[in-house]
Formats: C-alpha cells, structure tokens, sequence
C-alpha cells in the first residue's frame, strides 16, 4: 500500500469503527507493522489538527475515533435540536425494540 492509500483506509476504520479503534486492530487490518500503522496515525492527526477542518481524531479509551471539534459545539447542537419531528417512542414500543435487539422471540403476555 502507498502512504495515501494507507491514509484513506486508515481514515475509513476510524470513521466506520463503533469503538475507538486501537493501534492492534489499525494494524492488523491494514497489514502493516505497529511502527508504520503508528506513524500513518500520527499524520492523519496532524492533518485534522488545522482550523480548516471541523473534526478532529482523538486518542480516548486506548483507541482513536472521530470527535468535533470544541469551537463548533453550539453550532452543532443547534442543528441537532433543530431536527424535525424528534423520534419518541412509547414504553410498549420500546419494549418490543428492547427484545428484537436481544434476539428474544416476541410474545404477547
């Protein structure tokens, strides 16, 4: 793999990951050693540490992810809070969503 293209999957297994992604796992997908999977990393931080860009990667939980960036909070969350209609479940709702999500057959009392 080039340097860019270790860049762009390294980039895609942040972005995809549900947890933070350890160097491990980062190395272990793109195929590389510790030490180049470490150096990728600690460009592709770099390049998301400049004011142009609204995000930035972040080392939490013995992992990376993706995080906003501080200045841009307000702006965010006012998006969010403007998103029409809010999704509200009711309680029997949520309870049938609670047991397809454990993969328990659904039965009515």
């Amino acid at each position: 793999m080039t340097p860019q293209e270790i860049q762009a999957a390294l980039e895609a297994i942040i972005y995809a990951a549900d947890e933070p992604a350890t160097l491990d796992q980062i190395a272990k997908a793109l195929g590389v050693e510790k030490a180049e999977a470490r150096a990728a990393l600690d460009l592709l931080v770099a390049n998301y540490q400049t004011d142009d860009r609204g995000i930035e990667v972040r080392k939490v939980a013995g992992g990376w992810k993706f995080y906003t960036k501080a200045q841009h909070h307000d702006v965010v969350r006012k998006f969010i809070k403007s998103l029409q209609p809010p999704l509200r479940l009711t309680m029997p709702a949520l309870e049938t969503l609670a047991v397809v999500a454990y993969k328990q057959p659904a039965t009515i009392p």
